[in-house]
């Protein structure tokens, strides 16, 4: 399958963390041409600020493979990482990442410096950015409009009860 083709899985699994209120960012593991790990957003659902979509399928593809080691794996996942995220890349030994949208606040693949390209890195993680970063965007987009209008309806109510 393509860069695409894995993108568009993860973005199936960011709609279901929109689905239960969470920031609309999903990810998947794939190695040899299998998903051995997916995830998507869920600080707010498990109370755990760990809970990203990265980590998520991290955990599953770790257990899948009886390994805190991952080599040979490629991470896709529809938002660029943060700093906790990139950081269990690194540990657990993904060998590539692929996102989707940019994240200008706290993206560090590309957006707020290259934290995979660090020297004191012991494993270097490839980067490939911006497969299918229109759908991811306009995912992200659409859910964070969608809860504003939600904050509006709310204030308007309670003005109105007042």
């Amino acid at each position: 399958m393509t860069d695409e083709e894995w993108m568009a899985k993860a973005i199936e699994l960011a709609a279901v963390a929109a689905g239960e209120s969470e920031i609309p960012v999903g990810a998947i593991i794939v190695l040899n041409d299998e998903i051995i790990g997916e995830g998507y957003n869920a600080p707010i659902s498990l109370c755990d600020p760990t809970a990203h979509a990265e980590i998520q399928a991290i955990r599953m593809a770790c257990q899948r493979m009886n390994n805190y080691r991952l080599p040979g794996a490629t991470l896709y996942v529809t938002l660029e990482p943060c700093s906790m995220c990139a950081g269990a890349m690194v540990h657990s030994r993904i060998d590539r990442v692929v996102y989707g949208a940019s994240e200008p606040k706290s993206g560090v693949a590309d957006s707020q410096g290259q934290f995979f390209q660090s020297v004191f890195l012991n494993h270097k993680v490839k980067v490939t950015s911006g497969v299918l970063a229109d759908i991811a965007s306009a995912q992200l987009t659409a859910f964070f409009q969608y809860r504003r209008e939600q904050k509006k309806k709310l204030k308007q109510q309670a003005k109105k009860a007042d």
